[in-house]
């Protein structure tokens, strides 16, 4: 049986889930909020590190930050992505601006940027802005 480790957006909780279930909108075991919503997670340093550290579903990352044209352009088709590859992929999202040193950490030079993590590993970057139907592909595109 294939199995998942996810942490929960609420309490940051580790839940262990069965493979099957991934696409039956689990939920938290100790808080019993959903663990795959339908929107990017908003991150900050330690909790992207606690997502790193534990999840088994691969991890994508907006780079962004408030005062960015492009970042606000890109937004609503990142917030699409997410409920679309939900259960497949994690999608997340942290302001550069307020979490500077999370940002600097990963080498974060221009942005957007994106991501992508697997197991905790880097496996894929994308900086610019993109279109839904770039987005799409790039993330189709993922060693997932």
């Amino acid at each position: 049986m294939n199995e998942h480790f996810l942490i929960c957006p609420v309490c940051q909780a580790k839940n262990r889930i069965p493979g099957e279930r991934r696409q039956q909108t689990p939920k938290c075991g100790k808080c019993k909020e959903s663990l795959l919503p339908h929107q990017p997670l908003t991150l900050d340093g330690p909790f992207m590190d606690r997502l790193l550290a534990n999840e088994t579903l691969p991890l994508v990352v907006d780079f962004w930050a408030p005062w960015c044209g492009p970042c606000q352009s890109m937004a609503p088709v990142f917030s699409a992505a997410a409920g679309e590859m939900n259960g497949q992929l994690r999608l997340a999202k942290l302001d550069t601006e307020a979490h500077q040193a999370a940002a600097a950490r990963f080498g974060i030079r221009s942005i957007p940027t994106l991501i992508a993590f697997k197991q905790g590993k880097e496996v894929a970057r994308q900086s610019g802005a993109l279109s839904a139907g770039q987005l799409r592909q790039w993330l189709q595109s993922l060693p997932v």
